[in-house]
């Protein structure tokens, strides 16, 4: 459920206009809406009401302040990958008791951040890491609350850049060396087990890899607590598809209903992390023609917003629907949909279907909530773009557009160069 629809052929976010909103902001723009972020985090969290569990909103899917303040009201923590977005998360209100922090390569600095704030468990990557962990918890006479990430060796069925529960993948301990890592783990004196983690992958569409991935989660459990090493929380990461285009992912009723029953008995508090189930379906890019072009063998619809702005298509081949904000009779044209950044990759579309549009129409990029401004770019030295949250008939800017100033922000010309023609 989304809240972008028409009313008399003119598209809007809840109550009001995208085309206001693009007048008053320019364009290209993100736009949220809070109705549907609301709808997708309670619809998310009641599909495990039968059960303890605490939903950790993925930041890296979109870390806007507002959305995760948004999420924070609700009751939500935060899966997080970086000492910044430990920092976004702390300022949007987060409680540090429901953060989990994730990722391969924790700097010494962000161990620090996070054990000063008292997060409530580090996901463990590597046997290395535990041994650095252990020793910066030392020396702050802290304990670090923990969990290893297993990889679970399940194909999660989705793009090769997205899975991440492979052998060859760069993530987590291979879960059959799992135990001896726990063995570690406990004789480490600064270090308290809390957990088991894992997650498998990104935008996934079917139930089938993470009912096999629980069942090897659950031996490994069993294992551990008959060697005494008692585990409250499961971790089973995000992953949860949504529908771009032709995908069918299980409803979160249909994939709670499935977790709650594979973990019937366990007795433990599971740990969601979802991120682009919640957003992607929340947000949408805005962005104006600028030019159509024929060319010998191609038609281009030329737009203002490029790859820095949304890298998905070009950095995945993904698929993100492309609609008119004003509707009218118009034909299908097979054309690429196409931005100013000078790379052939720079496309929202290619070799398409579309509507056949004309300089000064606006374009809704559909679905792009969720890894679209977070993975934007100033290539080219483009401005990023502002980010808009609607609620109800109002709408507010969450992120102002980035100026030419902002760009060389914290850029210096050494001395030597700044006089010309010394050498």
């Amino acid at each position: 459920m989304h809240h972008f629809h028409y009313v008399n052929g003119e598209l809007y976010c809840e109550q009001v206009p995208v085309a206001a909103i693009a007048a008053a902001v320019g364009t290209p723009f993100y736009l949220y809406s809070t109705a549907t972020l609301t709808h997708h985090f309670r619809v998310f969290d009641q599909a495990f009401a039968d059960m303890p569990h605490l939903v950790c909103y993925a930041v890296k899917a979109n870390s806007n302040l507002a959305i995760l303040r948004l999420f924070i009201n609700q009751g939500s923590g935060v899966d997080i990958v970086s000492g910044g977005e430990l920092y976004r998360a702390l300022q949007a209100g987060v409680d540090p008791g429901k953060v989990v922090y994730s990722g391969v390569g924790k700097r010494p600095e962000e161990i620090r951040f996070a054990l000063e704030q008292g997060i409530l468990m580090f996901n463990i990557e590597s046997s290395q890491e535990l041994v650095a962990i252990d020793q910066i918890a030392g020396e702050m006479g802290k304990q670090a609350g923990i969990a290893l990430r297993v990889n679970p060796d399940v194909d999660p069925q989705t793009h090769p850049y997205i899975s991440t529960g492979l052998k060859q993948n760069k993530f987590g301990i291979n879960i059959e060396k799992s135990l001896s890592a726990y063995r570690t783990a406990r004789d480490l004196p600064n270090l308290e087990i809390v957990g088991v983690a894992c997650h498998i992958g990104s935008q996934l569409t079917q139930l089938s890899p993470f009912i096999e991935t629980l069942g090897r989660l659950k031996e490994l459990i069993s294992r551990l607590r008959q060697e005494g090493i008692a585990i409250r929380y499961l971790d089973i990461g995000g992953g949860l598809g949504i529908q771009y285009h032709q995908e069918k992912p299980p409803h979160p009723l249909e994939y709670g209903q499935g977790i709650q029953k594979e973990l019937a008995g366990l007795a433990c508090t599971l740990i969601l992390e979802p991120g682009r189930v919640l957003v992607g379906n929340a947000g949408i890019l805005v962005t104006r023609v600028l030019y159509t072009k024929e060319g010998e063998e191609k038609f281009f619809i030329i737009v203002d917003a490029g790859m820095n702005d949304l890298s998905r298509p070009s950095l995945y081949g993904s698929f993100h629907g492309v609609q008119p904000v004003v509707e009218k009779p118009r034909r299908e044209v097979k054309a690429s949909l196409v931005g100013p950044i000078c790379e052939s990759g720079d496309f929202l579309a290619k070799d398409r279907l579309l509507p056949e549009f004309s300089a000064g129409e606006l374009v809704a990029i559909m679905s792009a909530g969720a890894y679209g401004f977070s993975m934007s770019s100033n290539y080219n030295s483009r401005p990023r773009v502002p980010e808009i949250l609607v609620h109800k008939d109002e709408f507010y800017v969450i992120r102002e557009r980035e100026t030419y100033e902002t760009l060389i922000q914290g850029e210096h010309i050494p001395p030597f160069l700044q006089q010309e023609g010394k050498g």
